[in-house]
């Protein structure tokens, strides 16, 4: 099984103010994660940037050194920047380097996904061979669609299934309308992952969680799903175990094919995985 996606921090105020959570503002380095993923079974796993600077790549790759389950880093570059092929030149040429985000959820649409010089950097990263990994809300869904819709040779990976707001009241209709839209993009896939620091209510358990994974199976089908934490921001709301049973439950009823698919080979195919 692939973990696509996590995250690695050494903690500090300044840099990680917007954790709330007190049991999660401290330090998450590569010798905790490799004890996690080989307590819950978990072969490899990607890290994805927490911050956007490219010293972020440096540190990522670092702990990749440390440890024996990473096996991808989905990093920083500034994409607006004139620079941005010699920055991404810089960490291209290491294999565990698969592909670039930026934090554009909440963020204006001029600022990132209808900007003219990010839609240059995204060419750029065409160019390297690299994934961009796609960060909205629910609300950007149609922004993001157009953005997509411009770059149709490039690999785009959802995060998060494009965070819904998740109540058991109630069901968010646009994001499933949205969803279903986005996903017949062929160059798109969607990870499996960080859904429930989106639940707004109390606590949350598979029942909950049943529909929006019905929602994305059915839009973009096993063979363009991938299984993520979100860890260690997850813990803010789940275990990881808890997270991991819910989404190997939910998967169960289907064929072995399938789940592989899921657990591990659209992460390993699309972040071309090697080690």
């Amino acid at each position: 099984m692939i973990d696509s996606h996590h995250h690695l921090w050494n903690y500090t105020e300044e840099e990680f103010s917007w954790i709330e959570a007190e049991h999660v503002r401290r330090s998450f380095l590569a010798p905790e994660l490799d004890t996690l993923l080989e307590e819950n079974q978990v072969d490899g796993a990607v890290a994805v940037q927490a911050r956007c600077c490219l010293e972020e790549n440096d540190f990522l790759l670092q702990q990749a050194d440390q440890s024996s389950k990473i096996k991808g880093v989905v990093g920083w570059a500034d994409l607006k920047a004139a620079d941005v092929s010699e920055q991404l030149a810089a960490y291209a040429g290491d294999p565990r380097f698969v592909g670039v985000r930026e934090i554009t959820q909440g963020a204006a649409d001029e600022e990132y996904l209808s900007n003219p010089d990010f839609d240059r950097g995204v060419r750029a990263l065409g160019e390297k061979g690299l994934v961009y990994d796609v960060l909205i809300f629910q609300n950007q869904l149609d922004v993001a669609t157009a953005f997509i819709d411009r770059h149709p040779e490039q690999q785009f990976v959802l995060d998060h299934g494009a965070k819904p707001e998740i109540r058991a009241a109630s069901f968010p209709d646009a994001w499933e309308a949205g969803i279903r839209d986005l996903a017949k993009r062929e160059h798109l896939v969607c990870k499996i992952s960080g859904l429930v620091t989106e639940v707004r209510d109390a606590s949350w358990d598979e029942t909950l969680m049943r529909r929006y994974l019905e929602v994305l199976l059915e839009s973009f089908g096993p063979q363009r799903l991938m299984f993520g934490s979100d860890w260690p921001v997850s813990l803010m709301a789940s275990s990881y175990k808890k997270w991991k049973d819910c989404v190997t439950e939910f998967s169960s009823s289907l064929s072995i094919d399938e789940q592989e698919a899921i657990h591990t080979e659209t992460a390993t195919k699309i972040y071309r995985l090697t080690q």
